[in-house]
Parts: C-alpha cells; sequence; structure tokens
C-alpha cells in the first residue's frame, strides 16, 4: 500500500478546502478471501472463475465493499485521520474491480462545519485513471479542544 502523507492526525481546526490524501492499493485474490471470510459475503462472482465467467462481468470481481474500505482507510489514517467518526456515506459504484486491479482511494475535504466538528469529503476509487466508485462521507474530525 502506497500513502501520499504520513498516518496520523489532522485536526479540524488545520483542514482546509481542497485538501486532499489517497492511499494506491493492489487488490490480491487474498484480500478477496480475506474480505469474504470475514464479511460472509461468498458470492461466488468474487470467488469462483468459472461461475463468474457466465456473469455481467465475465470475470471475478472484488466486493464492492472492500473497495470502499480503501476509503475509509484514507479518512481513519489520514484525513482526518487517527480519532475521526464516520457519521455516514453515499457510494456509487461505476466500474468492477478485478484481482490484481491497482486502486487509489482518494478523499478531499468538500465543506467545514467547525461549530459541529463535521466534514463532507468527496471520494473516490479509480483503476488506471478510470473512476470505479465515487460518493461523498460525513465524518466527525478531532478537535485539538476536544481530544
Amino acid at each position: 500500500m502506497l500513502d501520499n502523507f504520513p498516518r496520523g492526525t489532522i485536526c479540524i481546526e488545520d483542514l482546509e478546502i481542497g485538501m486532499q490524501r489517497h492511499l494506491t492499493k493492489e487488490v490480491t485474490d487474498r484480500d478477496i478471501e480475506l474480505f469474504a471470510e470475514v464479511s460472509t459475503d461468498r458470492n461466488p462472482v468474487h470467488l469462483d472463475e468459472a461461475y463468474a465467467q457466465d456473469t455481467i462481468f465475465e470475470g471475478r470481481i472484488a466486493h464492492g465493499m472492500l473497495t470502499a474500505g480503501l476509503i475509509s482507510a484514507v479518512i481513519g489514517e489520514q484525513l482526518p485521520g487517527h480519532g475521526t467518526i464516520y457519521m455516514g456515506q453515499s457510494l456509487k459504484f461505476l466500474a468492477p474491480v478485478r484481482p490484481g486491479d491497482v486502486v487509489r482511494a482518494e478523499v478531499t475535504v468538500m465543506e467545514i462545519d467547525h461549530a459541529k466538528r463535521r466534514v463532507t469529503l468527496k471520494t473516490e476509487c479509480h483503476v488506471a485513471g478510470k473512476p470505479v466508485l465515487k460518493g461523498e462521507a460525513t465524518v466527525l474530525a478531532p478537535s485539538k479542544k476536544f481530544d
């Protein structure tokens, strides 16, 4: 996994509109198998190549929520980072992620409500520059005053 910034915390007082962080990760067969085990989602489109060949995807795909989990990693580790509380997330899946794909998960600060410590984030994932997931997250950001 490749991060563009070190892990840690950016308190709400230090956030700025347009601030962005990302990570890049290759989705492996092992990632898909582990996600299936943890989530109990054993849909054969994720695990059985022969089955998946006969679907609209014409091959195995990663769980959508595995891809979305990379956004969670950026939010929880980088922007705002440690101490952040997820309040909501909208997701739109645009294209499948396949074993071996390299996913770039990006998070961008769109709005900051200092009084409520709420931050709205644009969330996106890309494979080879092509969008595979878009959404928006609302988080409760850490504050120098309280944390």
